[in-house]
């Protein structure tokens, strides 16, 4: 019988929203890990948004046997307006936003959708853990994350941030906010979105059951590009704070990044415990670098601007 004979509400329907650019490899065993998804197969589609790369198709095509795939291509707009223009083309009553470079676990639409069950108007995050241990730069940039959670979500019924590479919401709610900021570039986006949601009085819940499986391989220089890039999204986020509203993410005492350095201690041991301390230091020096160079290209930009 049908769920509905037995009076039960049917579960929910999820979209899964995956922005890619040339990552076939990663995008290609994402979808294998969707693929494994425990949750009802008429339940839940899949939006790829190819983000100016070379089109994903061999990948689509493969996971389009056991999988209902629509494949959209835009121009290079970042990671933000790509999960909008995925958000665009979705039917289901919720968003599972996931990053091409992970691999949910079975069950996560399962645990999505008992926590909206609950409070269907929230934003959920998941948990994100490192797949690739023996890489000490994927190592440190999940460890970053991991304190980052742990400093801003100490409630996990109220919420701070989360990331897209993990993150839920109601599809409805997700649109009339008006989706990710474009103006945010290609990082701090989420950041934006979850003092957004947060001003309009709607929840943001840590489900740290909800699990996803990060296999995003760096290398030195990779690790530094890509905390630069933090960085310059860091001084977005400032810039468009300069009237900070309430539980807007503030600048940080000098404690936060003490324990910031401290934190992989709680994780590692011995040397790997050391290095993994010493990146998180490197990554608040591209951190600040790349701050400074956003910083710098603002005013070049005003300057031009004036002639």
């Amino acid at each position: 019988m049908s769920e509905q004979r037995h009076g039960v509400s049917p579960l929910p329907t999820f979209t899964i929203v995956v922005p890619t650019r040339d990552r076939p490899r990663q995008l290609s065993a994402c979808l294998q890990g969707i693929a494994r998804l425990t949750y009802p197969r008429d339940r839940f589609d899949v939006v790829v948004v190819n983000d100016g790369g070379e089109p994903p198709e061999a990948q689509i095509v493969a996971g389009r046997p056991v999988l209902r795939v629509t494949l959209v291509s835009q121009p290079y707009a970042g990671p933000g307006v790509a999960r909008n223009t995925g958000v665009a083309q979705a039917s289901g009553d919720y968003i599972a936003f996931l990053g091409d470079d992970c691999e949910p676990g079975d069950d996560w639409l399962q645990v999505l959708a008992a926590r909206f069950a609950h409070i269907p108007d929230c934003l959920l995050g998941g948990r994100i853990v490192n797949a690739l241990p023996q890489n000490p730069c994927s190592a440190a940039s999940d460890h970053l994350i991991g304190y980052l959670y742990a400093h801003y979500n100490r409630d996990p019924q109220q919420a701070h941030f989360f990331t897209p590479n993990n993150m839920a919401v109601p599809r409805s709610l997700f649109t009339a906010l008006g989706g990710f900021d474009p103006s945010m570039g290609s990082t701090g986006e989420d950041r934006e979105l979850c003092d957004r949601w947060r001003d309009r009085g709607h929840r943001i819940i840590y489900a740290p059951e909800a699990l996803v499986y990060h296999r995003h391989p760096l290398t030195l220089a990779g690790f530094w590009r890509q905390q630069v890039g933090y960085g310059r999204g860091s001084r977005r986020y400032r810039r468009m704070q300069r009237q900070p509203r309430e539980g807007t993410i503030a600048p940080e005492r000098l404690s936060f990044y003490i324990d910031l350095v401290r934190f992989p201690f709680a994780r590692e041991r011995g040397w790997r415990a050391w290095l993994g301390a010493a990146l998180l230091g490197l990554s608040q020096i591209a951190n600040a670098a790349g701050f400074l160079l956003e910083a710098v290209r603002e005013r070049s930009r005003l300057m031009r601007g004036h002639r």
